[in-house]
């Protein structure tokens, strides 16, 4: 009969070790060193906030975004603005640009999105 180390009494112990998975949708990490804080609370971190929205956008829409302009934390998770070229033009400041608000949960899925404004790339922001 062989023995496992686990049947072996005289067996070296051997420390385990937490290994960090990625989430294929979100691109969250949980496990590891720097995630363990928000890891344990089942909150993920506001950079994997960010990745998170930008990487499950994408998936929807079909389209890369360019950026991620504000991300904001929720008592039930997030909640990101999301910059998308939608209309490709030349020249390039008069693409046609969204921006996408993204809410997120404390894990990082994708609760719901909507576009909130629709601007030519060059286009400044009025002060207010």
């Amino acid at each position: 009969m062989t023995s496992t180390a686990s049947d072996d009494p005289d067996a070296p112990k051997t420390p385990t070790t937490k290994r960090a998975t990625k989430s294929a949708t979100t691109g969250a990490t949980t496990g590891g060193s720097a995630d363990d804080a928000a890891a344990g609370s089942g909150r993920v971190t506001a950079a994997q906030a960010m990745r998170g929205a930008a990487v499950q956008l994408a998936e929807l829409l079909g389209n890369n975004p360019d950026s991620v302009s504000a991300l904001r934390p929720t008592q039930d998770g997030w909640t990101a603005d999301v910059e998308v070229a939608e209309l490709i033009r030349v020249p390039d400041t008069m693409t046609v640009m969204a921006t996408y608000r993204v809410t997120l949960d404390v894990r990082g899925q994708l609760l719901g999105y909507e576009r909130v404004r629709r601007y030519a790339r060059g286009q400044l922001d009025r002060e207010r």
